[in-house]
């Protein structure tokens, strides 16, 4: 009786213990999904920002669009590129955040795309030559500027300490038979001057000889730019004062390109067309769109008989025109210095709030007309 008993106890430790084990593996699994429950829980309930945010994104000061944080640190580029019809397209163009464009002498524009995410691009161009007024736009963002020469009213300032530019011609920076032309190549496929390139690789390789930073530069970088919309801002708190503009004609104030955008609503993007046809990047075949388009009005005036330009680029006194999802206002603008970058104002004396996405800038010769309907 006794060993039946003692086998009883036995059996019955053994059933009680496994019975424990079960109970409290029942119970961590319960625990464990209820953890998991309250995390997505948790998750689900945190905002997208908070999402970014913690996972070390910051905002771009170029678009406000969420990117890592160690992109934010990368220093752009300022890459100048032509508008002539035999030159179409640009290659590396749609990666511009932002976008400028002004007339040059013989009544044709120039662009100078600026340029963040350039660290894997493997052709940018073609490159075309600098202008001075380009110059305090570039400042704005600090950048390394890619030309192909220039003219002599901007050797002063190309060849300013503070300036760090690579160009693939002798005059007026670091091109010719000097440090950094190594940077360019020209292709077979188009005549000369519209053949000429840079890469990616080029630009590391020339900025490590020349010293140049490839992280913003402190002092000179600034962390503020456009202030942008916390949400979309369609205009319509402007009632009557923000008319339609579904589409853009800047054909007065760009002769020969008569550059045009469409508002596309499905995207909310203004898609720019070159000479009557879709602006497009040679690397992708992607047409040219943006959140943002502001035409700036700006003071100008002839240097000499052969038609070379000079802009008022820093300024408190003009206008200009902001246009964003399918509607545009009245603006006026303020720029202090070369590195001090531009301020865009309503009539009501307050800061436009831009919508998230890449931005198109004109710089409009004052006196010539924007048409918009």
């Amino acid at each position: 009786m006794i060993k039946v008993r003692s086998v009883v106890k036995k059996v019955t430790a053994a059933v009680l213990a496994a019975a424990v084990t079960v109970a409290l593996s029942g119970m961590a699994q319960a625990t464990a999904n209820a953890e998991e429950e309250s995390s997505q829980t948790a998750l689900a309930q945190q905002t997208e920002d908070e999402i970014y945010a913690a996972a070390g994104f910051v905002r771009s000061v170029y678009t406000n669009e969420w990117i890592t944080a160690q992109q934010a640190l990368t220093r752009p580029i300022a890459v100048m590129m032509p508008t002539d019809k035999s030159a179409q397209p640009s290659y590396g163009i749609s990666s511009a955040k932002i976008l400028y464009e002004i007339m040059e002498e013989g009544e044709i524009s120039r662009q100078m795309a600026i340029i963040d995410d350039w660290t894997g691009l493997s052709k940018i161009g073609n490159i075309r030559s600098c202008r001075a007024y380009y110059i305090p736009e570039a400042t704005e963002w600090d950048p390394i500027l890619i030309h192909y020469g220039g003219v002599f009213y901007m050797m002063d300032r190309i060849t300013s300490p503070d300036i760090n530019n690579l160009t693939g011609a002798q005059q007026y920076g670091t091109g010719g038979g000097t440090v950094g032309a190594s940077a360019f190549f020209r292709s077979t496929d188009r005549k000369a001057p519209h053949n000429a390139y840079t890469s990616a690789s080029g630009i590391i390789d020339a900025c490590t000889q020349l010293g140049y930073s490839l992280s913003i530069r402190e002092g000179y970088y600034n962390a503020k730019h456009f202030t942008f919309a916390d949400g979309v801002n369609t205009l319509e708190q402007y009632g009557a004062l923000a008319a339609t503009a579904n589409t853009i004609d800047l054909s007065q104030i760009f002769t020969y390109t008569k550059s045009s955008f469409v508002y596309n609503a499905e995207d909310g993007l203004y898609y720019k067309s070159l000479h009557g046809a879709a602006q497009t990047d040679g690397l992708n075949g992607e047409q040219l769109k943006f959140a943002n388009v502001i035409v700036q009005n700006t003071k100008w005036a002839k240097l000499d008989d052969k038609g070379y330009l000079t802009f008022q680029n820093i300024d408190n006194t003009e206008d200009g025109y902001y246009f964003t999802k399918g509607r545009c206002i009245h603006v006026t603008w303020q720029k202090a210095g070369d590195y001090t970058p531009t301020v865009y104002y309503d009539d009501f004396g307050n800061e436009i709030q831009l919508n998230e996405g890449k931005t198109y800038i004109a710089i409009a010769q004052k006196g010539r007309a924007v048409l918009y309907n």
